[in-house]
């Protein structure tokens, strides 16, 4: 399965390595184009590849994982969705202070999932720095955690079946509603903790 990955910054690029790490393959964009992409691209083994927004978004799996002030323009003018899983990867920071955007009480999933509209969201990869997200999950004699959550079960499932694969203990919290906001980085709890399942 291809997974596609929208944004290749800091948390983008360790979002391709789990991807890579599950045996999988990865499909790198930005908005600058594939080319910009060639130098990060070689820094990884034959499982992922640089393409176009387009490209990326057409896979299965879609992870968005752009500053939170891009995401409407890194989705806007795809086609339809059309029950594809976007994993949002996404934290509502505003910029100075890293305070949390107005989201009108809403959790920022359910913000993002208005944007997409069609795909199945799940809220995943969120809350670790992406050099903990891009290091081996296995620590300690455990694995690391990653916590995900979405309305769909069907959804929740591919996106926890990647993470076992990737060797991360994936935890289900529910709801985007209830498990968005446990998730959600300003505000929720579970940001930056950094745990491991013996």
């Amino acid at each position: 399965m291809t997974i596609g990955v929208i944004g290749a910054g800091r948390i983008g690029r360790a979002i391709a390595r789990v991807v890579s790490n599950a045996g999988r393959q990865a499909v790198l964009s930005n908005s600058r184009g594939p080319a910009s992409l060639a130098t990060v691209v070689s820094q990884f083994g034959a499982n992922v590849s640089a393409g176009t927004v387009a490209q990326a978004a057409a896979a299965a799996i879609v992870a968005l994982a752009v500053p939170w002030n891009r995401v409407a323009q890194a989705v806007s003018g795809l086609p339809a969705w059309e029950g594809r899983i976007v994993i949002d990867a996404t934290n509502p920071v505003a910029e100075p202070g890293f305070r949390l955007t107005e989201l009108g009480g809403r959790p920022s999933s359910e913000v993002v999932a208005a944007l997409v509209p069609g795909a199945r969201v799940v809220k995943a990869f969120n809350t670790l720095a992406a050099d903990l997200l891009a290091a081996d999950p296995h620590q300690a004699g455990g694995r690391r955690v990653l916590f995900f959550s979405g309305d769909d079960e069907d959804a929740k499932h591919e996106v926890g079946r990647l993470l076992e694969d990737a060797g991360f203990a994936g935890i289900d919290l529910g709801t985007l509603d209830r498990g968005g906001r446990l998730q959600q980085f300003p505000g929720g709890p579970l940001p930056a903790l950094n745990l491991i399942r013996l």
